[in-house]
């Protein structure tokens, strides 16, 4: 699919022939095409930047938090897919929890902790595709942990907001606000803790964090702050290499990854909504936005009851996937009138914003899609100094009710909002996207295709066109929809179809940017194999190409 010029998009496709890097800060996007240039792969690339990220982004993601990859394999022509999430405790059960007012778990305590998922990602995608060192590969975030780099506009935001919610949780000061304050635009940040760590891993290996010294200072840090940790619960993480699971969309195969991640949300969301005759009505037309917002009602509802860590639950995949059971959900649309409740169908706590999506592609045809979190801003805000990196806090989603799918058990995997995507035709690699964004991140990927495929935009203008957020839904924590949720609009789409949407009993709010997302894609050209490289406005990225 080729495009005709620019479209409506605020910057053009970069196009690239040799490899291209896509990512949430330019600095990052920059460390991955250098390492292709050195005769890296992809994957080396994508770990290259994600280290980057960690530094440069830390509120989104970091060695502290979990790890997503899908991936065109193109020696075995397949697609195949990493879960680097890490799980609960064995020290940690539901009767040790002190809940909020809500019944959930404090997300800005040790409770909502969970084995910290990266690293192990990134060894683990290396051992079978990386090309370069490690130690090569880790050398530029580790440089610029050393020397500096300058934050840019849309970080040095959310830094702030990151002091004001964890300025007195410990280690948090020390690490992320050198002089006592966040750093401001342009202003350089440095973290030698972090840099140390880096070049640890990089010349010692995997076992220099689960089984070594930063599982060590962990251990220490989680002792003294009442957390749950082990060193058994390090020693004893793995990554696993999870089967993707897919639908079709007009044609085109979409690609997730099965839970305990959401994934499998946006592929019952493309289902339903390929019901409608979406081109025809248009983006301008109220009844396309009343019909994607009540097909993603209908999908969280599932999302709420069914999804968990497959280990530990029965998870209908299959059923839920099925284009028979997407009919059925989509004759409940009311084409009039907004749902104010959202019950699941019967078969056989999410907003947070904080995480890092990144893409990479080389010479030889792989395509990584990575997505990596701490999941909400700054993790739990707990930090350990000695390491220079924050614990994410994605144990906060799982359930406290025993009798729940998404139940907090010792050792399971909680629910997961990160999910990387990836589409393909007739069996041929073609786009690896994800946008970032908790509850947000099914509804950007199921927009991101419609405005690809019944709209023909370029892989650009589909992450710049204006999208719709809605929340409240029920959610895998046990909060339930009773009101409708809310429906949040950019400001054109505010404009043109928010009173329509309003009369028909949605509770339309405006928004800023941050609350819908961010995206980046590497759509491949199969004419000719270049990349077409897109960023994602709202944030501060760059798609760069070699």
């Amino acid at each position: 699919m080729l495009w005709s010029g620019r479209g409506d998009a605020t910057r053009s496709v970069v196009w690239a022939r040799h490899g291209m890097v896509s990512s949430a800060q330019p600095l990052a996007s920059l460390a991955g095409v250098a390492v292709l240039r050195a005769g890296g792969s992809a994957v080396d690339a994508a770990i290259a930047a994600n280290a980057c990220l960690g530094l440069m982004e830390p509120m989104a993601n970091g060695l502290g938090g979990d790890l997503f990859a899908i991936l065109w394999d193109p020696a075995r022509r397949r697609i195949v897919g990493l879960n680097g999430s890490g799980r609960a405790p064995a020290a940690l059960t539901i009767d040790k929890v002190r809940p909020t007012a809500d019944g959930t778990i404090p997300l800005n305590s040790p409770y909502s902790w969970s084995v910290p998922g990266c690293a192990d990602g990134w060894f683990t995608l290396h051992e079978r595709y990386g090309k370069l060192p490690m130690a090569r590969v880790v050398e530029p975030a580790a440089t610029y942990a050393e020397e500096g780099f300058p934050v840019s506009p849309v970080i040095a935001a959310n830094w702030a907001l990151g002091r004001e919610r964890h300025g007195a949780t410990p280690g948090f000061a020390e690490v992320f606000l050198s002089g006592g304050d966040a750093p401001r635009e342009g202003e350089l940040f440095r973290n030698p803790a972090l840099a140390r760590t880096l070049r640890l891993l990089g010349s010692a290996g995997r076992g220099a964090y689960y089984a070594g010294p930063v599982a060590d200072a962990i251990v220490r840090f989680s002792r003294a702050n009442g957390g749950f940790f082990s060193h058994e619960d390090f020693r004893g993480h793995r990554s696993t290499w999870d089967e993707p699971i897919s639908t079709t969309y007009r044609g085109y195969e979409v690609w997730e990854l099965p839970p305990n991640s959401q994934g499998l949300a946006a592929l019952q969301l493309l289902n339903i909504v390929e019901r409608f005759d979406l081109a025809s009505l248009g983006r301008a037309s109220a009844d396309f936005w009343h019909i994607f917002v009540e097909a993603k009602k209908l999908v969280y509802a599932d999302r709420a009851r069914y999804y968990a860590d497959p280990a530990f639950a029965s998870v209908p995949v299959a059923e839920l996937a099925s284009k028979e059971y997407a009919a059925r959900r989509a004759a409940l649309v009311d084409p009039r009138r907004a749902a104010l409740v959202d019950a699941p169908g019967e078969v056989a706590a999410l907003n947070r914003r904080e995480t890092t999506y990144l893409c990479a592609a080389d010479a030889d045809g792989m395509m990584v899609s990575l997505i990596q979190s701490n999941y909400a801003g700054f993790g739990s805000g707990h930090v350990v100094p000695e390491v220079g990196f924050g614990l994410q806090n994605r144990g906060g989603l799982f359930s406290l009710d025993p009798g729940h799918a998404n139940a907090l058990v010792p050792g399971k995997r909680p629910f997961q909002t990160i999910i990387p995507a990836f589409m393909s035709k007739n069996g041929e690699p073609l786009f690896a996207f994800g946008l970032m964004g908790g509850d947000m991140q099914p509804q950007g990927h199921a927009q991101v295709v419609v405005n690809l495929v019944d709209f023909a935009m370029n892989p650009q203008s589909a992450g710049d066109a204006e999208r719709f957020h809605h929340s409240g839904s029920s959610e895998p924590t046990g909060t339930v929809m009773r009101d409708g949720g809310v429906l949040q609009l950019e400001s054109g789409l505010l404009a043109a179809v928010g009173p329509e949407l309003a009369s028909r009993g949605h509770r339309v709010e405006s928004a800023g940017a941050g609350v819908f997302g961010g995206y980046q894609g590497i759509w491949r050209e199969p004419a000719t194999g270049a990349y077409a490289g897109a960023t994602e406005r709202r944030k501060d990225g760059a798609a760069i190409g070699y």
